[in-house]
């Protein structure tokens, strides 16, 4: 019997997005989600209103557009999941793409219920099923939120067959591919989002008191802008709504075509961005005004955010308003179909790395991530005691995961490796709009400014106060403990080997940005060893034709294999 090994298996064809307008939608659809509608218009109003802008327009074009630009050339340049592009990035990267990966699988766990809530929340428009009391039909006779805090398997039926049916269709969408399913429906539900929220606010607009709405929202307070607390929320509103820094955009990026403009693809994301949250801003407190006018109280008596504005606040506009049953549809739907684009690119950057990891194929790959997710997320969420679960798995997930993984993220590109002159050269080699020295400052310096203020603030009213109402032992384990598992089961998947029948097997379309000095043991396994030290210095622009040729370094490559074994580029690296 020959003990000859068998050769890495050909790169197979990638998934693309047929044009770059595709891409933008779908960008567009990850980063216009639930934050964008019940969340920008109470942190701007609670921020200096009309002065808060300030410092939102200086956030976005400091850290969200040059971080939203940093995902694009990461995962462009190595056209894969997010942790295969950190891998292939640099081999110690990898851990990062997991730990983006396992955030995002808790994210889309509770994410899915909240779509559930505003889908019933749309029928429920019609009728206006929650009567005269919003907030006791929420909280008791929709959520039945029990007393006790701690879990328990008390299922609501009316929420757990709403989730049910949102996973459904999910596994169709995720199912049918990057161009078939996320494609197409984001070129379907984006433009009719915009429709029915454009359609919203003009119904709002028309509401009696609507402009004294408009006055507390947009009245400047000047004194404002001399708080740091106020700089803090608008750089974590523009962080937060731009999806940057938990894989998603990585993997998007991977799916353009070679020769795609990232930055002012980038530049068109991140301002169609704002100018909806804006929207969201006008058509939200119009109609607060109009709950302000009718209950004879001023604006700021009915002002709130995220699940009360949405579930309670609005629901008692609607029953007020003239044709409220119309005004209810288009904003729970429009919060339905934002939330529903949102969770599938959370949960495509799940599905890209079990792929890659696995060598799976689309339909295996999505089956093998939406089941076991959907199985956790309908044991732990459609309970009585499912509120609590969100409430502080959406805190911590956000403050102690997102953030802080967006940190050592920056970090490591911009001072541990110096992947940032490699990553802005292919930027440029692909752009109109080109980026330079300023583009690394606000990455390696801005950002990991705002994101280090942001963790420690955080970490430190935790520490001192606690979080909300609940009990130690409740933080510590479903906050901290779930915060600290994600890193930990990262750090592991990191060493978990990448077989041969794993992407991690085939050729890499760029070179890694190594050191001669730190990482000879990679420099002298596999092709890579034939490549003079001078050739691989930190900040090196490859050429990513010839990269195409190389397979990674670290990937096992049989002994046996011959010169035409390891130059097989196939599809991908040609495209």
């Amino acid at each position: 019997m020959s003990s000859t090994k068998s050769a890495p298996p050909a790169a197979q064809q990638r998934e693309v997005f047929s044009n770059r307008s595709v891409f933008i939608l779908a960008a567009m659809g990850s980063a216009v989600g639930l934050g964008n509608i019940w969340r920008f218009p109470y942190v701007a109003y609670e921020n200096g209103g009309g002065a808060f802008m300030v410092p939102y327009l200086i956030a976005l074009l400091s850290a969200g557009l040059p971080l939203l630009m940093l995902d694009y050339a990461v995962g462009h340049r190595y056209r894969a999941s997010a942790p295969l592009s950190y891998r292939r990035l640099h081999p110690k990267a990898e851990f990062l793409g997991w730990w983006q990966l396992c955030i995002c699988f808790v994210i889309a766990a509770y994410y899915a219920v909240i779509i559930a809530w505003a889908g019933s929340y749309t029928i429920f428009s019609v009728t206006q099923a929650w009567g005269d009391d919003p907030e006791v039909f929420f909280m008791g006779q929709y959520l039945q939120v029990a007393d006790e805090v701690g879990p328990a398997l008390d299922f609501v039926p009316q929420v757990l067959i709403g989730l049910a049916i949102v996973w459904l269709a999910l596994l169709v969408v995720m199912a049918l591919g990057v161009q078939k399913g996320i494609g197409r429906f984001n070129v379907i539900f984006i433009p009719l989002l915009l429709v029915m929220f454009a359609a919203m606010v003009i119904m709002a607009l028309t509401l009696d008191g609507a402009a004294a709405g408009l006055d507390a929202l947009f009245t400047p307070d000047w004194s404002a802008l001399g708080n740091s607390a106020v700089w803090m929320a608008a750089y974590g509103q523009i962080f937060f709504s731009l999806s940057v820094g938990f894989g998603i955009m990585v993997t998007y990026a991977s799916y353009l075509k070679r020769r795609s403009d990232l930055t002012s693809t980038a530049l068109v994301v991140g301002f169609a961005n704002s100018s909806f949250e804006i929207l969201a801003g006008i058509g939200v407190f119009a109609a607060l005004g109009f709950m302000a006018t009718a209950s004879g109280v001023g604006v700021s008596e009915v002002v709130s955010g995220g699940i009360g504005l949405a579930f309670i606040a609005f629901p008692t506009i609607v029953s007020q308003a003239p044709f409220g049953g119309l005004l209810g549809v288009l904003f729970f739907g429009a919060l339905t179909f934002a939330g529903f684009t949102s969770l599938i690119s959370i949960v495509e950057v799940i599905i890209a790395g079990v792929q890659d990891k696995l060598g799976l194929n689309r339909i295996a790959g999505t089956v093998a991530v939406i089941v076991p997710l959907a199985a956790a997320s309908l044991l732990l969420f459609p309970t009585t005691t499912g509120l609590n679960l969100l409430d502080i798995t959406d805190a911590f997930v956000n403050n102690f995961g997102i953030v802080a993984a967006s940190l050592v993220a920056v970090i490591l590109l911009s001072s541990g490796l110096s992947a940032l002159p490699g990553l802005r050269d292919h930027l440029n080699a692909v752009s109109a709009f080109k980026v330079g020295r300023t583009w690394m400052i606000f990455i390696g310096g801005v950002a990991v400014v705002v994101l280090g203020y942001t963790i420690i603030g955080q970490l430190t009213t935790v520490l001192t106060e606690g979080y909300g109402d609940f009990p130690g032992w409740y933080v510590a384990t479903f906050g901290w403990g779930m915060a600290i598992s994600l890193v930990v089961i990262s750090l592991i998947l990191a060493r978990v080997p990448w077989s041969q029948r794993s992407r991690g097997a085939q050729p890499s379309p760029s070179l890694p940005v190594l050191d001669p000095g730190v990482d000879q043991k990679y420099l002298t396994t596999g092709s890579l060893a034939t490549i003079t030290s001078s050739a691989v210095r930190n900040g090196t622009p490859w050429n990513d034709d010839a990269a195409a040729t190389t397979p990674e370094p670290w990937a096992t490559q049989p002994a046996e294999a011959t010169a035409s074994d390891t130059t097989n580029t196939g599809e991908e690296a040609t495209r």
